[in-house]
């Protein structure tokens, strides 16, 4: 027997926000941005009169200002639209227990266990429409069907404040004729990929062969054969379940390129800083040091080294970052962004081999420097307490933030 899956996706969020709190901002072509002094000058979410001005999300600011130069630009409220999510997602609890996020503004539920109390999966659909719109302000798109793949596809069909339903019977005839790039976990990689294959639709994705798609996706090939065949079996997670922790990390954008290794090391001092506090917050240590750099023309480059041992310390995150950059950059390209992040998680009580000339008894006093740090900052904010390097610095690192 089928389940029913339905998608919610909360249409233009941050800028839908935005307008619940100032209806003035309805009436005009309006944007949520980054600080462009700070160079976080990108398009957050933009409301529907912008969109048909052609301004898209992660776009600069600039290249939406020449779009439309009439855009009104609106600086993000994060702590709001945190609430926000809350509120809708308790909304969702009221019909079923089997809520999984998807970001802060899109949650799978699975209402099969729900229907003869509610309704069918569309009526529930529409249910949730009109009680989020009245309880909130905020309009959602809904897609309905029997796999989480095809319920996040319908709800992109149409927007804003819609339902659309996806069922077994009629999925090839809705889902088929949709770009290949539509499909959940198609990312920018897979869809080249699946473009330099002449693969441009589900449907070709669907009839094409799965050993062929593993030999050039690996397993992701047969994965994206079974999603688009209506194979997807994937269940939606209660809200009771534990969520493991894949990654732990931080980024920083400065306020002008970087350059040269002082420049640097300055930049992932405050990077690490945050990403080992963070690690330590959820009790887990590293076991990778994975690296992006932005460069001046927004090109992303990504490296990643094992460590020697598991770590959540700033400064050994430091060093494989640092170790990472030198051998890997060219030392006259200007760096615009820096994210470290921790990968290959483990408890942070997790038993690691010592070797005969390790200095435990340094890394312990490190250990309890950096957690005597956390309590300062808890106490008395982020900004409470520097590391020396980040100090009177010129590279917009903003540590009160």
């Amino acid at each position: 027997m089928d389940r029913t899956i339905l998608h919610s996706d909360l249409n233009a969020f941050f800028a839908s926000v935005e307008t619940v709190l100032n209806p003035a901002l309805a009436e005009v072509p309006m944007a949520v941005c980054g600080d462009p002094d700070k160079r976080h000058g990108i398009i957050l979410a933009k409301n529907e009169k912008a969109k048909k001005f052609g301004v898209a999300t992660a776009e600069t600011i600039w290249a939406a200002k020449q779009k439309c130069p009439g855009l009104v630009l609106v600086p993000p409220h994060h702590d709001l639209y945190e609430r926000y999510s809350r509120e809708v997602n308790a909304i969702y609890r009221e019909y079923t227990d089997l809520v999984e996020p998807f970001g802060i503004d899109e949650s799978w539920l699975d209402v099969s266990g729900s229907e003869k109390l509610f309704g069918d999966g569309k009526t529930i659909a529409e249910t949730l429409r009109a009680r989020i719109k009245r309880e909130t302000g905020l309009t959602v798109s809904v897609g309905v069907s029997f796999n989480k793949t095809f319920a996040k596809l319908g709800s992109d069909l149409k927007k804003p404040d819609a339902v659309s339903v996806i069922d077994r019977a009629h999925f090839r005839e809705i889902v088929w004729k949709l770009p290949a790039r539509d499909l959940l976990y198609v990312g920018r990689s897979a869809g080249k990929t699946l473009e330099d294959m002449r693969i441009k639709t589900i449907g070709d994705l669907a009839h094409a062969s799965p050993d062929f798609l593993e030999y050039k996706l690996g397993k992701l090939g047969r994965t994206l054969h079974a999603c688009a065949n209506g194979e997807d079996d994937e269940p939606v997670r209660s809200v009771y379940d534990k969520r493991q922790v894949k990654s732990v990390g931080n980024g920083m954008t400065f306020s002008r390129d970087l350059y040269g290794m002082d420049e640097l090391l300055c930049g992932l001092d405050a990077v690490c800083d945050l990403a080992a506090a963070r690690m330590r917050a959820k009790h887990v240590k590293c076991t990778t040091v994975q690296l992006s750099i932005k460069d001046a023309n927004f090109v992303t480059t990504q490296r990643q080294a094992p460590l020697a041992a598991p770590t959540q310390l700033a400064r050994e995150l430091r060093e494989a970052a640092a170790a990472l950059l030198r051998t890997q950059w060219n030392p006259r390209l200007g760096i615009r962004a820096l994210t470290v992040t921790g990968i290959g998680l483990v408890p942070e009580d997790t038993a690691a081999q010592i070797g005969f000339f390790d200095d435990t008894a340094a890394d312990e006093k490190i250990e309890k420097r950096e957690r005597a740090m956390d309590d300062i900052r808890k106490k008395f904010g982020h900004g409470s307490i520097k590391s020396a390097g980040t100090l009177a610095n010129s590279i917009g690192i903003d540590t009160d933030e």
